[in-house]
């Protein structure tokens, strides 16, 4: 079984070296302002706990104004610690507003850290809604116009001469003689369709299977009924 090989992450031990050195100068400017003890140990807990807290919000929410601001602030703090204790100023005698800001740290960073934690950006207080779908318009249909109503007209009466009388209508033509092997044909097909069928054939089916004039179809077929 192969052994885990341990990798040594170059960024991640520059970060412990600089996270210790800042945590080491904060505590001895905050000794040298006066915070003596367990409170000279805290400050520098609390800007590295407020710089956290930025980038995070920057990682998570994206850029904002809210999360630079306090990144930058934090960042102040830890790298003016740094330069403050490399011989800028005298420790032995520090100034009045080093002292001052030390005091009034805590204050500042109780409200940065709250302000982080609990304001949400305005794309989260107003969600963005989609905007409504344009609706298509439909094909327009063309309306026909409305006829205009016909003018009414008086009634027209006629002389009872006027009446032209009606011709007599004409003779029906009679059917057409039918051969009777053609009627016999006509039986064989109109057996054997009602056989697979079930139905009587009517005369169209019959006209089309022996291919006579329509005239002469409807002859066959009262011949067969």
């Amino acid at each position: 079984m192969a052994r885990p090989t341990f990798r040594v992450d170059a960024v991640l031990v520059q970060a412990v070296i600089a996270g210790a050195l800042s945590f080491a100068h904060l505590h001895e400017l905050a000794d040298a302002a006066g915070q003596t003890g367990w409170k000279a140990w805290a400050y520098p807990i609390s800007v590295d706990l407020l710089l956290v807290a930025a980038w995070r919000r920057l990682r998570s929410d994206g850029p904002s104004r809210l999360a630079w601001c306090w990144f930058l602030i934090a960042l102040f703090a830890s790298l003016g610690a740094n330069v403050a204790t490399a011989g800028f100023l005298d420790l032995a005698h520090p100034p009045a507003w080093l002292r001052f800001g030390i005091a009034g740290w805590p204050a500042l960073a109780f409200l940065g850290g709250t302000l982080l934690a609990h304001t949400h950006t305005s794309e989260e207080r107003e969600p963005v809604r989609p905007a409504p779908a344009a609706s298509t318009p439909g094909p327009e249909v063309e309306r026909e116009p409305t006829p205009d109503p016909l003018p009414q007209r008086a009634p027209v009466t006629a002389a009872a001469e006027d009446i032209p009388e009606l011709a007599p209508a004409a003779p029906a033509p009679a059917p057409p003689p039918v051969p009777a092997a053609l009627v016999d044909h006509a039986r064989k097909v109109a057996d054997d369709h009602h056989a697979r069928t079930g139905a009587r054939i009517d005369t169209d089916t019959l006209r089309a299977r022996l291919g006579v004039p329509p005239q002469l179809a409807d002859a066959i077929a009262a011949q067969l009924t």
